[in-house]
């Protein structure tokens, strides 16, 4: 019989196999539905191997990462720009507009197309949420009971994976949004992946 360090040190490497292998994040359950039929290995058990993975890559170009959805391996960001240099295209640039309406759907979430048209300085193209929705960084999470029954939009387990954060509580903090530039800037400051 294993003892629970014994089980620990033995399911890292697999664990680590398993992210590498993933094209998404795991959770801990999909992760420790991997084990199931082996029998012994309980759901404790991932967690303390997730974290000896962690300590074990400590200092390498790779980190173990736990955001909204599950637990994923990336480039560290300090190798973020060397790894840039394998792909010829550039990464998109946003407007300022796309990014304060991102910034203005995180903060203010729930929150309608009209509602964000009446902030002023903010230009809305129908491109503009077209293109969050197709990112998938923002959804429909239902509608307003006002006339006209406008589509309240938010934010999505994407956007949180995309930005590096398990969930809205990691945003910076801003106690009054009145300008639009310090949305842009609050977003700006999140580590994009």
């Amino acid at each position: 019989q294993e003892s629970r360090v014994e089980v620990k040190e033995r399911l890292a490497p697999i664990l680590e196999a398993l992210l590498l292998a993933a094209d998404q994040p795991l959770s801990l359950d999909q992760l420790f539905r991997m084990f199931m039929a082996e029998g012994g290995v309980t759901k404790k058990d991932v967690k303390a191997a997730l974290e000896v993975l962690g300590k074990q890559i400590e200092g390498r170009a790779v980190e173990l990462r736990e955001v909204a959805s599950g637990y994923r391996l990336q480039v560290r960001a300090d190798y973020a720009e060397w790894v840039g240099k394998l792909w010829q295209e550039r990464p998109p640039r946003f407007s300022r507009a796309l990014l304060e309406t991102l910034a203005l759907v995180c903060y203010r979430q729930p929150i309608t197309r009209g509602e964000i048209e009446e902030i002023p300085g903010v230009s809305l193209s129908p491109n503009i949420i077209k293109t969050l929705i197709e990112r998938g960084w923002v959804r429909e999470v239902g509608v307003k009971e006002v006339p006209g029954r406008p589509a309240l939009l938010g934010t999505t387990p994407q956007f949180l994976d995309d930005f590096n954060l398990k969930s809205l509580d990691e945003l910076p903090s801003l106690p009054e949004i009145k300008d639009p530039a310090q949305l842009e800037a609050a977003l700006l400051r999140l580590p994009a992946r």
